[in-house]
C-alpha cells in the first residue's frame, strides 16, 4: 500500500485503523510529542505558516506535496516502503531465510537498542537547532531549517511506531524516554555524543547537515538491509527524506564559500582579518569548523573493533552500506579488514576479522562520500580563482572513541606531542574567537529574496518557486 491515509488522526500507510490497541497507544503518545515540540522545537515559530513538503505516498514518483502549513499542524505520520512477501535475508547467518515480520525473541534486546539509538538522534537534532530560526540568513534558509525539523520529527514517529508495535510495554517505555532525554542535558543527555554538542550558528548547522546527516544516510542504509522487514521498510523511506538534509548542508557551505571568494576577489586579499572585516567568513574558520564536525561525526560510527557490530551483522539485524552491490559471500567469516592503531608513537595498520571491523567499514564508506563533497566545495574556490583548498582531516584527528581516542594527531596525519598539540590546536579546531566572530554575523534576514552578507543566494528556489518566494508567512 503506497498511498498515505490522511483521514486518520495519525497519517499512515500501515493500516493503523485495523489495530485499535496500537492506534490508541500511539494517539496517547501524540500529545506528549506535541508538548515536546512546543517546549523544545523551533523557537518562536508557532504562528508561522511554512512552505513545507509533506509525504503523501511512498511511491518514488510524486511522493510529496508542497504547501504552506503551520508546523504544529504538520501531518507527522508512519510510512513504510511497500513490502515484498518473498523478501529473503541476504547476509549473515540467516542468509537465504525469509525476512522476519516480527521480532525473533533472541534478537529482541539488540533490535530494540538499534531502534532506540536511531530514534534518539531524531529529536536531538531538532533540540540542537532550536534557536537557529532566530538568526536565519534568509527566508529560503529558514524554510529549509524548518523542513529538516519537521522531517526529523517524522523520523522519530517512524521509530516510535516500531517500538509500540513490536516491543510491547518495553517499547512504550522507550518511546516515552525518547521525549524525556534532551540534547546537552547534564542529567539526561541524548545517547550519542555528537547529539549533545551545541549547534550555535548557521555555519555549524550547514556542517552538521552535511556531515552528521550523512552519518544518518549510512546508518539508515545499513538498517535498510535488515532481516527485520518493518525496520528495513521504514528506514528505506526515511532515506528519501534524508537526501534533502544533506543537500541543505552541501549547498549551504558552497554558498558561504562563494560569498567568501567574492569578497576575497573584491579586496584582492586572503588576509583573514580583512575578509572578516568585510563581513564574510574567512577560509581558515571554515576549515576549522569542517575539522570539528567531521571528527565528531566519524566518532558516531563507534569503535573500530566491535563485537556488537559482528553480532548485529551475523544476526541479520544491520547490514553494510549497499550490501546487495558487494561481491563477497555476505557472511564474512574468515575475512579481514585493516584498522589503524598507534604503536611506539606511529600509526600502523593491522588486519582484524572483518566482522569485528564493520563499524570501520561503514566509517570508510562515509569518508569516501564526504571527501567527494568537499572536492565539490573546492570547485567553487577553483572557479573563483582562489588557490586555497579545503581538506578532510586524517581519520585519527580529534577522535574520542575507539583505539584512536585521545591520540594527539595533526589533521595531515602526524602523531604529535602534547606541546605541539597545545601550540597548534587553535589552528586546527574552532576557537572561542571563531565562534564569537561567526555569532557576530548571525543577524536575522527574512525579507523575501534578501540574504545576509556572509552567504550567496541559491541558484534556484524550492519546488520550482522563485528564490524570492514567500517561503514563510509570519503570523
Amino acid at each position: 500500500m503506497s498511498t498515505v491515509n490522511y483521514s486518520e488522526k495519525i497519517p499512515n500507510n500501515v493500516n493503523l485503523g485495523e489495530d485499535r490497541t496500537l492506534q490508541r497507544a500511539l494517539e496517547g503518545w501524540q500529545p506528549n510529542f506535541v508538548n515536546w515540540w512546543d517546549d523544545v522545537g523551533p523557537d518562536g515559530s508557532t504562528a508561522y505558516e511554512v512552505y513545507l513538503r509533506t509525504a503523501v505516498s511512498v511511491d518514488p514518483q510524486g511522493w510529496a506535496q508542497f504547501g504552506h502549513v503551520k508546523m504544529r499542524d504538520y501531518r507527522w505520520g508512519i510510512f513504510l516502503n511497500p513490502g515484498d512477501a518473498n523478501r529473503e535475508i541476504h547476509f549473515g547467518d540467516h542468509k537465504g531465510e525469509k525476512a522476519w515480520q516480527d521480532v525473533p525473541g533472541e534478537h529482541r534486546a539488540n533490535l530494540r537498542r538499534i531502534i532506540v539509538t536511531q530514534g534518539d538522534t531524531e529529536p536531538a537534532s531538532v533540540e540542537q537547532q532550536r534557536h537557529l530560526g532566530l538568526t536565519a540568513p534568509s527566508m529560503y534558509d529558514l524554510r529549509n531549517l524548518y523542513q529538516i525539523n519537521v522531517e526529523e520529527g517524522r523520523h522519530l514517529w517512524a521509530m516510535v511506531y516500531l517500538l509500540h508495535k513490536h516491543f510491547g510495554r518495553d517499547g512504550r517505555e522507550e518511546a516515552e524516554a525518547l521525549l524525556q532525554r534532551q540534547s546537552g542535558d547534564q542529567d539526561n543527555p541524548r545517547i550519542l555524543g555528537a547529539f549533545n554538542e551545541k549547534t550555535p550558528d548557521w555555519l555549524a548547522f550547514f556542517m552538521f547537515t552535511y556531515f552528521t546527516d550523512r552519518d544518518g544516510k549510512f546508518q539508515l542504509s545499513a538498517l535498510a538491509e535488515s532481516a527485520f522487514d518493518p525496520l528495513a521498510r521504514t528506514t528505506k523511506f526515511m532515506l528519501t527524506e534524508e537526501a534533502h538534509h544533506m543537500f541543505v548542508g552541501e549547498s549551504g557551505v558552497s554558498r558561504v564559500l562563494q560569498r567568501t571568494a567574492q569578497v576575497m576577489n573584491e579586496l584582492k586579499t586572503d588576509d583573514p582579518q580583512k575578509v572578516r572585516a568585510a563581513g564574510a567568513i574567512d577560509l581558515g574558520t571554515i576549515q576549522r569548523y569542517l575539522n570539528f564536525h567531521y571528527s565528531v561525526t566519524i566518532d558516531l560510527f563507534g569503535a573500530d573493533q566491535s563485537s556488537n557490530a559482528a553480532i548485529f551483522y551475523s544476526s541479520g539485524l544491520k547490514g553494510r552500506y549497499e550490501e546487495g552491490k558487494r561481491t563477497d559471500d555476505h557472511v564474512l567469516k574468515g575475512q579481514t579488514y585493516k584498522v589503524l592503531e598507534v604503536v611506539n608513537g606511529q600509526l600502523v595498520e593491522k588486519d582484524v576479522p572483518m566482522l569485528n571491523a564493520l563499524n570501520e567499514v561503514l566509517r570508510d564508506d562515509f569518508i569516501k562520500d564526504s571527501v567527494a563533497g568537499v572536492q565539490r566545495w573546492n570547485k567553487v574556490l577553483e572557479k573563483a580563482g582562489i588557490p586555497t583548498r579545503l581538506t578532510v582531516p586524517h581519520k585519527a584527528f580529534n577522535r574520542q572513541i575507539g583505539a584512536l581516542a585521545g591520540i594527539k594527531m595533526s589533521p595531515d596525519g602526524r602523531v604529535v606531542n602534547e606541546a605541539e598539540w597545545a601550540a597548534k590546536k587553535n589552528e586546527w579546531l574552532p576557537t572561542p574567537d571563531d565562534f564569537a566572530f561567526v555569532a557576530s554575523l548571525m543577524g536575522r534576514v527574512v525579507d523575501p529574496g534578501k540574504f545576509a552578507g556572509w552567504i550567496a543566494p541559491p541558484v534556484m528556489g524550492i519546488n520550482r518557486q522563485p528564490v524570492d518566494f514567500e517561503y514563510v508567512r509570519f503570523g
